[in-house]
């Protein structure tokens, strides 16, 4: 699974061929969680507090390039790396 992004300790990862809706994937301290590209959602699992507002305000900034990500890693292409949170 490719690593799009790492920041404060949270790892953003994609899965290559990966099901709809578009998403990704966060892992925080032993917890994994699935968010919807469009609309920030947690599909799956869950982040601690301050990990799961770290990951919206990251992703509300980096949407189009995790679009761009997703349609990439769907289509078995590398995703490129996402900058990180600063």
């Amino acid at each position: 699974m490719p690593e799009l992004s790492r920041f404060y300790g949270i790892v953003i990862q994609m899965y290559y061929a990966d099901h709809p809706p578009p998403h990704f994937h966060a892992i925080y301290a032993g917890r994994k969680a699935a968010i919807d590209i469009e609309t920030l959602a947690f599909i799956d699992g869950q982040l601690p507090a301050r990990a799961r507002g770290l990951v919206i305000e990251w992703a509300t900034l980096r949407q189009d390039e995790l679009r761009e990500a997703f349609r990439r890693a769907a289509a078995m292409e590398v995703p490129v790396k996402i900058a990180p949170l600063d």
